[in-house]
């Protein structure tokens, strides 16, 4: 399967006075603002490093659902949340915290497949990073 999805960004201004928005194709942001001040001092904005850490949620999410039912099992809830770390310019890490719960799964086999889907998800793939996980089955 092979697909292409779009997103868009506009800006206006200077790096530190200017503003700007980000849209995707499904309008489930649309020209949604951001700026220099919500990105690097907080703010009720959006700003790339959040919604990187949208996407490796909901793909480390959702690939460890497919992880689990190659080994046969189930998952009745899956919560993630992903922490991107930025320094000096670069992103220099992404923290994943998950708290599952899988009936009938050994605490061994969980922490395998948390770990199988932390590497394989499309979206640790394109991370330059070092990727950290913490798995707790519930």
């Amino acid at each position: 399967m092979k697909f292409t999805r779009k997103a868009s960004a506009n800006w206006k201004g200077s790096g530190k006075e200017g503003k700007g928005t980000v849209s995707t194709e499904t309008k489930v942001l649309d020209n949604s603002p951001y700026s220099f001040k919500t990105r690097f001092e907080g703010g009720a904005q959006t700003n790339p490093e959040e919604l990187i850490g949208a996407a490796h949620a909901g793909c480390f999410t959702m690939k460890l659902s497919f992880v689990l039912a190659e080994k046969g099992f189930t998952a009745s809830n899956i919560d993630t949340s992903s922490s991107i770390t930025m320094e000096d310019g670069k992103i220099t890490q992404a923290h994943l915290d998950l708290k599952a719960s899988v009936p009938d799964i050994s605490e061994e086999d969980f922490q395998a497949a948390a770990n199988e889907a932390k590497t394989e998800c499309p979206i640790s793939v394109l991370l330059n990073t070092k990727i950290t996980l913490d798995a707790e089955l519930i």
